[in-house]
């Protein structure tokens, strides 16, 4: 289980250099959101476009991805269904459901794939999966539900993201065309201009160019995109270090709290219910055993991506539950996969 014990050395290891970097004030108050958005506009964009257009699309057909979908859209739909009888809220019961099901695919799934199951190309299809698919659907949601800066603080108050001292937004900026945001409520943009929202939002419109590059078989030119490349690389850093500057003067993760119901249940299906339906369907549906089985219970047992931060964080709903839904998780996922290696290795 080396290759577990590897990655989760490594977030760790960030995380705690982030805490560090905010419980001395390296990067001032507005650290956190600074590398968010970074995160959010430029980084992450980049990571899934070199991501995807170097990816084989038939990966996509694979019997395992449907274990995978189905998975996602159980344990995603038990949060919804809950958030919804106890009104959380469609934004917050958005990013629940996301750090009920959305696995950690790239940082951990990864390495976890290649050193312990044998083969990284494992992870590939989860990867498109959640990028094509999921991560659209969920930021449409947020997009269209008027979560973000427009519909928690209102839009030129001088409280909302990206405000200076004086108030109003960046200077040259359109505070419409990100995502997330709209006109003071977040509800008197045209019908419109709020279905099109996903199509200004930079990590779909990546992905869908990623797809596209794949689709055609075209191999980017170095000098176009090595430059994507290592923008890309600053992606899950930057995360991780918001993570941990997030974290200072934080309570412990599952503490009282309005978020503490929310955070337990997007914990226990990610860590415990994703998993054992994994194994069920792995099983007694699909005809699995062996290391095929153990490879697909694996992945399943994944923790929350870190992702989920950076997308509450940038929506401005949701925060505390995403950022302790995924310490939570995380913590839990190597015994789980321990358990899980032993069980069926």
């Amino acid at each position: 289980m080396q290759g577990v014990l590897s990655g989760f050395a490594v977030i760790t290891v960030v995380i705690a250099v982030g805490y560090l970097i905010g419980r001395r004030g390296h990067l001032g108050e507005n650290g956190p959101e600074v590398l968010t958005r970074l995160a959010f506009h430029v980084a992450t964009p980049a990571l899934l476009f070199t991501t995807l257009s170097r990816a084989d699309l038939s990966v996509i057909l694979s019997g395992r991805l449907l274990i995978t979908a189905l998975c996602t859209a159980a344990t995603a739909g038990v949060f919804v269904a809950v958030g919804a009888l106890r009104g959380w809220g469609v934004g917050r019961t958005t990013i629940g459901a996301l750090c009920s099901s959305y696995l950690n695919a790239g940082n951990l799934g990864i390495p976890i794939a290649a050193y312990v199951l044998g083969d990284a190309s494992l992870i590939a299809p989860v990867l498109l999966f959640q990028q094509i698919l999921v991560t659209p659907l969920a930021l449409t949601v947020l997009d269209l539900s008027g979560s973000g800066a427009g519909a928690e603080v209102g839009l030129g108050s001088g409280a909302g993201p990206g405000s200076g001292s004086g108030g109003g937004t960046e200077a040259g900026s359109d505070t419409n065309s990100e995502p997330g945001s709209g006109s003071g409520s977040g509800g008197k943009d045209p019908l419109w201009k709020r279905l099109t929202t996903p199509l200004r939002n930079p990590l779909a419109l990546s992905s869908l160019a990623g797809v596209a590059v794949a689709a055609t078989g075209w191999s980017v030119p170095g000098p176009l995109g090595d430059p994507v490349a290592l923008i890309g690389n600053m992606s899950i850093p930057a995360v991780l270090l918001a993570l941990g500057i997030s974290l200072r003067g934080s309570s412990l993760p599952g503490g009282p709290g309005p978020d503490r119901l929310p955070v337990l249940l997007s914990t226990a299906l990610k860590s415990v219910g994703q998993p054992l339906l994994a194994w069920f369907l792995a099983a007694e549906v699909f005809g699995l055993d062996g290391e095929p089985l153990l490879q697909v219970v694996v992945v399943a047992a994944l923790p929350a991506a870190q992702n989920m931060f950076t997308y509450a964080s940038r929506y401005q709903v949701g925060e505390r539950l995403a950022r302790e839904s995924i310490l939570l998780s995380t913590l839990a996922s190597a015994p789980v996969m321990v358990g899980v290696a032993a069980v069926l290795g």
